[in-house]
């Protein structure tokens, strides 16, 4: 069983800077692809991020430039490095272990999310 746990998140002005972990119990070796999505209030669940695992990223447009996605496989944790965020950047933030193939990204483990604000 694969648990991942977020940490991270927060108030933070407009224009500011969040660094988003999760830590994963489980592996996260080079066969997983790892993703992060975010839920704003009454809006769905979007996928914002991923990277595969060979290290290839990929982002939603919405955040192309102002964040990205690493991995540390050695330490089973990954990253969400957000910089410039806006208001409308708020949401739950939730950490995911999947699988991408030629269709896309699909998630088998999620975390329990991390709130994200950002508020002057």
């Amino acid at each position: 069983q694969v648990q991942l746990v977020e940490s991270g998140g927060g108030l933070v002005q407009p224009g500011g800077s969040l660094r988003l972990s999760c830590a994963a119990s489980g592996s996260i070796s080079r066969i997983y692809a790892m993703g992060w999505y975010r839920q704003a209030p009454g809006k769905q669940r979007e996928l914002i991020a991923t990277i595969s695992s060979g290290g290839s990223t990929h982002y939603a447009d919405s955040v192309k430039g102002r964040l990205t996605i690493s991995r540390d496989n050695a330490k089973n944790t990954v990253f969400l490095q957000m910089n410039s965020l806006k208001p409308e950047d708020t949401a739950v933030y939730y950490c995911t272990r999947g699988r991408t193939f030629n269709t896309g990204y699909y998630p088998e483990y999620w975390g329990q999310g991390t709130q994200v604000t950002v508020s002057s």
